[in-house]
This record gives C-alpha cells, structure tokens and sequence, in this order.
C-alpha cells in the first residue's frame, strides 16, 4: 500500500457512549481496506473511555484530555495523520458503503472531494453551487481532504461551530485545492448536534465579510439581496 492511498479517519469524542461503538463498526465494515482511525477524546465522564480501551488495537492512535471544542480536537488529530487523505466523522455519525466506493476514486492531490450524505432521512446536500456553498456549506461528513491540504492549515477555533465551513470557504480564493464532486450518499449525518442545533455567533459576524472575499462580489450581492428579501418578509 502507498500512503497516497492510506485515509485516516478522524473521529473526535466527547461523552458519546450512546453512539460511539455504531459509528466504530460502521468504519470497520468499509469494503475499502486502506483506512486508519485516529481518535482524540475529550476527557469523557460517562463510558466513552471504556469502549475506546476495548476498541484500541484497531486505532492507528487515540488519547482522551481536556479540549477547548471540537475544532482543538480535530486540530490535535491531524497532528497524527499517516494517510494521504483525511475524513472526519462524528461519534454520533454512520459511514455508510458508498465511502468504500468514493474512496476508489481519489486520484487527485488537488481535489478535494465530497459527496452527499443522509440527513433526517434524505439526500443532503448534492452538488453545490458556489452561492449555495457560500451560504450553506458542504456537509464535513461529505468531504474527503487531500492530507496536502493541511500542511500549514487548521480550523480556527474562534468558531466554536463553523469553522469547517470558514476552512472550505477560504478554499475557494486557492490557486491549489478545487471541489471535485461525486454521487456518493457516504454517511448519515446526525442532525441533532449542536452544528444543527445552534448559530456560531463569532461566524454570523463575519459571514458576509468571509462570502465578499472567498466568492467575490456577484454571490455576496446575491446573499445581500436575499438578506433583505427575507427581512422584508419576515423569515
């Protein structure tokens, strides 16, 4: 195997006994057998440690301390990655086959490639274009990097919630790194986290500012404009 062809998986823990051992095992079940776990906890107080103990010699590393968010988590992981390619699923989350399938496709160092996944039943979020990127965001459990990516680059845990969408938006204004999408439905994403459930309000702030200097002015006019629409309309 070349580590071009190695993707590590991170998984970021807190307290998520409930779910954890699912997501572990739909990892396992992938068809595609070039997959590290990387696992960083949070100092969990329930059992979440114990089933990482009982899981462990199927990580390629994990640890459990005191963290300030999940952003300082995924950054500490990335310090451990081998694989030419990174994935990042949450606790609560469940790879689904069609990762094995997407998988076989990354060819491209460039390319950052994402797919869709499940949300509450359904297809989330398909291709998107650059306004709805912009106001949306892709999905991070639809999105594998190239490892190349960060070298030199992390989330920046001033937002507490969106900073993967900060980090995605800022690929745009890159001569280096492109979205390369694929049909692929790769997880089930759990939308009752609280990306879902709340606003990061340091992000809010500075959403158009980010929008006007990733996307440029014809998708910031456009979210200006649908701004004020939905003002005047009392959405």
């Amino acid at each position: 195997m070349e580590r071009n062809q190695l993707i590590s998986v991170i998984l970021v823990t807190y307290n998520a006994d409930r779910y954890l051992q699912k997501c572990l095992d739909s990892i396992y079940a992938q068809q595609y057998p070039y997959i590290e776990i990387i696992v960083v906890d949070g100092a969990s107080t329930d059992n979440t440690l114990e089933i990482l103990r009982q899981n462990s010699a199927r990580f390629a590393f994990w640890k459990s301390e005191k963290d300030s968010g999940i952003y300082d988590a995924m950054n500490k992981a990335l310090d451990h990655v081998k694989g030419g390619w990174v994935y990042f699923i949450g606790a609560d989350d469940i790879l689904l086959p069609a990762f094995s399938a997407l998988a076989e496709e990354l060819k491209d160092p460039h390319s950052i490639y994402y797919g869709s996944v499940i949300k509450s039943g359904k297809k989330y979020l398909g291709e998107l274009s650059p306004y709805r990127q912009a106001k949306t965001g892709i999905n991070h459990q639809a999105i594998i990097y190239p490892a190349g990516f960060f070298r030199g680059r992390r989330y920046d845990t001033r937002y507490a919630i969106s900073a993967d969408h900060v980090l995605n938006m800022e690929c745009n204004k890159m001569q280096d790194y492109r979205f390369t999408f694929r049909d692929y439905d790769i997880a089930i994403f759990n939308d009752k986290g609280v990306s879902s459930l709340q606003k990061d309000l340091v992000f809010e702030k500075e959403k158009s500012r980010l929008i006007l200097q990733c996307f440029g002015l014809p998708v910031y006019l456009r979210f200006q404009f649908k701004k004020i629409k939905e003002r005047l309309s009392g959405h």
